[in-house]
């Protein structure tokens, strides 16, 4: 389409933040979201006139002060506005001179006069963070989890001479996650987004579109603040309000109880799904039953019986501790540190010493918090220490479970010589004696490192297709263990040791996994027989094998990653360099089928994580077994805890969270295309994921009269029944040349009496069980399908007369370009054959191309002419020529049109997991 210059000017004057009306503002407030408001509003062409804030505390400015005077506006610290309830002349004359058209009071702690709110031309807007009228007063997110409430919000409100009661200007609500904290909520929605509501608020009001809504008094609360001195859990009432108040107190001011006569803070607080495990009882004052504390943490019992997980305990020093070392926190010995640590110990007193300012000197026995230190101190001590150590993992809560200088320099040292380690991995195995071995299987969700139940306690059973048993109970994960794996990926990927190692490094843990998979190949491949029904040799060669080779070729590549200089027309002579950055995306989400359960994990993860990112995978329902033994793999192989979380469970709850989640950047799919078209909505609509989706086909295979014949019933069977016909690039179609057509069923159907079908862990067996019972019923159909709209069946086409889901190799022949047969994948064991007349090459290949898929395709001849003529008009994402099924670790694999878009398998794979950016230096 053609812009007119005056198209592209009206375009962008009416898109432009310059051309909007625009306002003098006051910022009254303080603390980072004021600050956050203050410079948003900056650019949006608004002017600051001034910023109202709170004095230096012990010689720190507020973080809103500090932009404020980096940035030149006049900022003023009143210690108060008013004195016994009248306003102090000078402050407000002060306010006054500045002339602004509107106040804006982000976040306030103090009282403000009525002739401060009502003196600007477009009076004040506050911020509150709940859906008013509900949880009017100071400490509104606090009682919105108290309370339990499934909704949470913020409003924006016009000031007026009542308390949070002024007429509604815009809200904004998002639901409560089971496990929301104070913290969380804040941080994952009450922040960013308030931020966006409050300058959103001041444009309507500068373009005169700011509706005042009156609030009604009908369910209105009022709640008091709440303080240290006012948040004793009551241990006598059920577990969800035992769980929602402390929840509601963390991380401030923190649910506190009674243990061995002490106070002890609680934090991290999870409902607990089935039963607890073991541990040592702990008596808690005021509580129904004693608690316990167990290697996940302390489990308290509610008076209803059950049962919620608290994760860290902080004693009345100061010092936090882990819940579930709660019997052992005093028995670490200390360590003798070396010169260097002993240098390193004494830069490390130097910034302790530049943050704790009032305190004369950093002695052994100085307290952090009895210093005066405050949560902002505690990221700046972990950030100075992580810069001044590169490489160290250090996490704010080690500051609060080592409080005392000694006891954080014993701790850092640990952690630097590698001693601190997380605890040995926990498995619970379902254990089953086949194939000569026990096999151990992990069969729970993989969460942050560790395998635990699902929230919800929930499991389902998944089934072994050979007899159709239970093969064991494997947790059902909901919508809450979504979001904590994705909260797990998202703090690897930002604050974890994964986002800063160095590539090469990476690529050693990846090798590292790759030999582990190696030295349990026999296990993983009897695994995925039993539970997908593959033939144990090819699960063994090509399910776990290639899925070797994919993670060592990926490994290869981590510290192959860069990007390029680009001369630019600009480079003389004003000295411009531009290069390019390739960077990992963040937190990817991958979604497998079930025909190949590890390969396809395989193909997916081992380029995302060789990227650079951390990912929450979903194995298909029905084949979980052997993602879950890799993931208890990748844990062994030192893979820090959050970078892989596997959820086992449906595709409608943990594959539509997963689209939906916001703080996912890209999901990889494998399956049907009409779930991959949902995925894409789902992707678009939440945040505009990246997405790669690998999906139905309808392979062409073309065989002309002139092929080596042999070679072409051999290839030709496998590109049908390779697998049992569960893969993707199976030969949908075959369109065979008249002159040979009979004679190639004939030997087809020779062959097939040959095939073995039986148990896929015989080494003899050729032919295994159909993936599930759905599945079997589905080809059933498909075959009756076949036979009513006339083509002709010429082997096969019922289930095997034994146990299990055994379909037989089946052969339909005459079947014509209109037939459902010739349209849709059966993904099963089902040859589909039409002839084409001799030598119309052209014909068979529009025949060919008449599909809306376009996976994968071959051609069989022995003129490399014609060969190469069929193979560039092919519409396919793949093509083989005189073979099938010939896929390679180091060659894209990746579909066409209704087949998908994007590559698994060598360097373009890698693309779909990277960002690339753009930087331009003038030197």
């Amino acid at each position: 389409m053609l812009w007119t210059a005056s198209q592209v000017l009206r375009k962008f004057s009416t898109s432009s933040n310059y051309y909007q009306n625009k306002l003098k503002l006051a910022i009254i407030g303080q603390s980072l979201f004021g600050q956050e408001v203050y410079s948003n509003l900056r650019k949006q062409g608004h002017k600051v006139v001034g910023v109202f804030t709170v004095p230096d505390k012990d010689g720190k400015a507020d973080p809103l002060a500090v932009a404020a005077e980096k940035d030149g506006t006049p900022v003023f610290k009143f210690p108060r506005w008013r004195v016994k309830g009248k306003p102090i002349p000078e402050v407000v004359e002060a306010y006054k001179a500045v002339g602004a058209e509107l106040n804006v009071m982000p976040f306030c702690s103090q009282f403000i006069p009525m002739n401060v709110i009502d003196d600007p031309k477009h009076g004040s807007i506050i911020y509150h963070p709940s859906i008013l009228p509900l949880h009017r007063g100071a400490s509104a997110i606090n009682w919105t989890l108290i309370h339990g409430d499934k909704k949470a919000g913020f409003s924006v409100f016009w000031a007026d001479d009542g308390l949070d009661t002024g007429p509604i200007l815009l809200q904004r609500e998002c639901a409560v996650e089971p496990n929301d904290t104070v913290d969380t909520l804040y941080n994952r929605f009450l922040f960013p987004e308030g931020i966006k509501a409050m300058v959103e608020s001041v444009q309507l009001i500068a373009d005169g579109k700011a509706p005042r809504i009156p609030q009604t008094e009908e369910g209105a609360t009022y709640e008091g603040i709440q303080k240290k001195s006012n948040a004793k859990v009551n241990m006598a009432q059920p577990a969800e309000a035992i769980h929602n108040w402390i929840r509601g107190h963390d991380k401030v001011p923190g649910a506190t109880t009674v243990i061995d006569g002490q106070t002890v803070t609680l934090y991290g607080s999870s409902m607990l799904g089935g039963s607890a495990p073991a541990g040592q009882p702990l008596e808690i004052e005021g509580a129904s039953q004693p608690g316990l504390v167990t290697k996940n943490g302390l489990v308290l019992y509610g008076t209803d019986g059950k049962a919620l997980l608290v994760k860290n305990l902080q004693f009345e020093d100061g010092k936090m501790i882990s819940a579930a070392k709660y019997f052992s926190s005093g028995e670490s010995s200390s360590v003798e540190l070396t010169d260097d640590e002993k240098k390193i110990a004494e830069e490390i007193r130097n910034i302790w010493k530049g943050i704790l300012s009032n305190v004369p000197a950093v002695e052994d026995t100085t307290d952090f918090f009895k210093s005066g230190a405050a949560s902002m101190d505690v990221v700046r001590l972990v950030e100075e220490v992580k810069q001044k150590c590169a490489g160290i993992q250090l996490q704010t809560e080690d500051v609060y479970m080592a409080t005392t200088f000694q006891d954080f320099i014993q701790m850092f040292v640990r952690r630097l010589r590698g001693e601190d380690q997380e605890e040995e991995l926990v498995v619970d195995y379902a254990t089953k004696e086949i194939n000569n071995m026990t096999l151990k299987m992990p069969h729970q969700c993989f969460i942050n490192g560790n395998f635990e139940d699902a929230e919800n306690g929930k499991v389902y059973d998944t089934i072994n297709p050979t007899d159709g048993s239970v093969i064991c109970k494997v947790a059902y994960a909901s919508v809450g263990d979504v979001d904590r794996a994705v909260a797990a990926a998202k703090e690897a990927f930002y604050e974890g040791p994964w986002g800063r190692m160095n590539p090469r490094d990476r690529g050693t843990l990846l090798f590292k996994l790759a030999d582990l998979m190696e030295e349990h190949q026999e296990e993983l491949a009897t695994i995925e027989s039993i539970d997908s029904g593959a033939v144990y040799t090819l699960a063994l060669k090509t399910h776990v094998g290639m899925s070797i080779q994919t993670f060592r070729y990926f490994a290869g590549w981590c510290d192959k990653i860069h990007g390029k200089t680009i001369p630019i027309n600009q480079a003389r002579p004003n000295r411009n360099l531009t290069f390019t950055k390739r960077e990992p995306i963040g937190v990817c989400a991958i979604i497998i089928p079930w025909n190949y359960p590890l390969m396809m994990l395989a193909w997916k993860s081992a380029a995302c994580l060789a990227a650079g990112n951390t990912l929450v995978l979903k194995p298909a329902q029905v084949t979980p077994l052997t993602a879950l033994k890799f993931a208890e793999l990748s844990a062994k192989a030192g893979i820090p805890k959050g970078v892989i979380n596997i959820l086992p469970g449906s595709g409608g709850m943990v594959g539509q969270r997963l689209s939906d989640h916001p703080d996912i950047r890209k999901l990889g799919f494998t399956g049907s295309t009409p779930i991959g078209k949902q995925i894409m909505k789902s992707c678009a609509l939440s945040n505009l994921k990246k997405v790669s989706l690998e999906l139905g086909g309808k392979s062409p295979l073309i065989i002309f009269s002139d092929c080596d014949m042999d070679k072409a019933v051999r290839m030709g069977m496998s590109s049908v029944y390779f697998n049992k016909g569960e893969n993707c690039i199976a030969a949908g179609r075959l369109f065979v040349e008249e002159s040979i057509h009979d004679e190639y069923i004939s030997r087809v159907v020779e062959e097939l009496k040959k095939m073995k079908i039986g148990d896929p862990l015989d080494r003899s067996t050729d032919h295994g069980p159909q993936n599930h019972k759905a599945h079997m019923d589905k080809l059933l159909e498909y075959c009756e399908v076949g036979l009513k709209e006339g083509a002709t069946l010429v082997y096969g086409g019922k289930q095997v007369d034994r146990p299990g889901f055994f379909m037989e190799p089946t052969v339909f022949t005459g079947v014509e370009d209109h037939m459902f047969l010739a349209k849709e994948e059966s993904f099963g064991p089902i040859m589909v054959v039409s002839k084409f007349k001799d030598g119309d090459v052209d014909g068979v290949l529009r025949r060919a191309n008449d599909t809306e898929y376009g996976l994968a395709s071959g051609v069989f001849t022995r003129d490399i002419n014609k060969a190469m003529y069929v193979s560039e008009r092919l519409d396919a994402g793949t093509v083989f020529v005189n073979t099938y099924n010939k896929t390679d670790v180091a060659s894209p694999f990746g579909g066409f049109k209704q087949s998908g878009f994007g590559k698994d398998l060598g360097e373009d794979a890698l693309l779909e997991y990277l960002k690339t950016k753009a930087i331009t230096v003038e030197y």
